[in-house]
């Protein structure tokens, strides 16, 4: 094919043929040509709800025209401005909008490309600035197992999802993980809660007295957890301890909200509903809605004002960071989240989802599970309700319910691996912030049917 010319007409992708590199390389793709509101449409004309936002990504749903308008305005003005040279009135405008509604004492942004960026930035972040207090001897992370925070290696590292992590483990930085807070499967019959929580906050407590507290950076951790856990909402009072056990040690608390934040679960940070504030919050996915890559770091003020008297420079940087178009979509995307009053209606059709969930799960044989916040939802599927046993692996439930959804023109978000990175599998949803109630209805049929259709004979 000569450079210009135009794609073929297909409808679908075979592996075979392609030369882009995808990340499933036995898959034959469908050929996705349009968005419109909660709908993609493929190169044959179907049509697909998308349940999941892609990754819970798309809060604005596609095409939404304001949106575009903002790219195409930017763009005609300027694309790119490296950030070591200027800056750009978008970049400071977003950056204003973002601290007017952060949590109490950030007072920056660091703008990058996605999610992954955003918890490498952070982590680096916590390292400098134990270096520019003089505390270098602190080296250590800690975070949960079954977390997910980001591709890159110190990402993975941080990550407790063992499937992602295996191949790469000699290359990752040694992190000591903790239980996850799993309340479907890890709280016991006879413990409240509270109790539970706080069970696990002292399970924390120990694992810095193991590494020396003194020895310690951070704690790391997703406030709503996602992917790799299908959705597990925290349980009361468990932030509020870890909060209190990291002032007590000088350790900085870093939230991984690149997922479950920006409104996803009915508040535009999830940290809100924990009454906690951490000292680096990790933003991406709902911040721009898709439209272009853009992820962020909010910082808090001691940490800024720390590397201004030191050094003056935070060691680190991207080449897209604080991309103009990028942050062009972003600030287009928030201001209708504001002024559409979004968050509120993730709130009211969160509780219709939840709802419609119910109805059609709630004595399902194989859901044994259905949590969730706001439009962030999780079904855990199970062979047994009544013992919780998994699935056979083997049987890759979870694709199949992908399989099936896709060919009812669905996309939900289905994931193994959900108990300890091989066993389990459940489901994700994160539908855009303008699903109608209609829509979610329609959604949940749909889904309730690939169900039906995955279950092995």
């Amino acid at each position: 094919m000569n450079i210009g010319s135009p794609i073929p007409p297909t409808t679908a992708v075979h592996p075979d043929t392609t030369h882009v590199f995808h990340r499933q390389l036995q898959h034959q793709l469908p050929l996705a040509v349009s968005g419109r509101g909660i709908t993609l449409t493929d190169a044959s004309g179907k049509t697909y709800l998308d349940a999941c936002g892609g990754a819970a990504v798309s809060c604005l749903g596609h095409g939404h025209p304001e949106v575009l308008a903002a790219m195409h305005a930017q763009i005609d003005r300027l694309a790119y401005a490296h950030t070591s040279f200027f800056t750009t009135e978008v970049a400071e405008e977003l950056a204003d909008v973002l601290i007017a509604s952060a949590p109490a004492g950030m007072s920056h942004v660091y703008f990058v490309s996605g999610g992954s960026e955003a918890m490498e930035a952070a982590l680096k972040m916590a390292r400098q600035y134990f270096v520019e207090i003089g505390q270098p001897q602190r080296r250590h992370f800690v975070a949960r197992r079954q977390s997910y925070h980001g591709n890159t290696l110190g990402a993975l590292a941080v990550g407790g999802n063992a499937w992602r992590r295996a191949q790469f483990e000699p290359l990752l930085i040694d992190v000591a993980h903790v239980a996850p807070c799993y309340e479907y499967r890890d709280r016991a019959p006879d413990e409240t809660p509270e109790a539970y929580g706080q069970r696990l906050v002292a399970e924390l407590e120990q694992s810095f007295a193991r590494l020396g507290p003194e020895n310690v950076m951070a704690f790391v951790a997703e406030t709503v957890g996602g992917a790799t856990a299908g959705v597990l909402p925290p349980v009361p009072g468990y932030f509020k301890g870890i909060r209190e056990l990291c002032d007590r040690h000088g350790i900085l608390l870093i939230l991984d909200e690149v997922m479950c934040g920006m409104g996803r679960t009915g508040t535009l940070h999830a940290c809100e509903q924990e009454g906690v504030v951490p000292d680096l919050l990790a933003i991406a996915k709902g911040l721009g809605g898709g439209y272009q890559p853009i992820g962020a770091v909010l910082a808090q003020k001691k940490l800024v004002d720390v590397f201004r008297a030191g050094s003056g420079l935070f060691q680190h940087g991207h080449t897209y960071l604080g991309h103009a178009v990028a942050c062009a979509a972003a600030l287009a995307v928030q201001r209708v989240i504001a002024r559409d009053g979004l968050v509120a209606q993730v709130q009211a059709r969160g509780q219709t989802l939840h709802g419609l969930l119910q109805q059609a799960f709630a004595d399902h044989p194989h859901v044994g599970d259905i949590r969730g916040r706001g439009l962030f939802w999780g079904l855990e599927l199970v062979a047994d309700r009544a013992s919780r046993q998994w699935f056979d692996p083997a049987l890759k439930l979870h694709a199949r319910v992908k399989r099936e959804a896709m060919a009812l023109g669905l996309m939900c978000y289905p994931m193994g691996g959900t108990v300890d990175g091989r066993c389990g599998d459940h489901i994700l949803l994160a539908p855009p912030f303008i699903a109608s109630e209609d829509e979610l209805a329609l959604i949940v049929a749909r889904l309730a049917q690939a169900i039906h259709l995955s279950m092995p004979a």
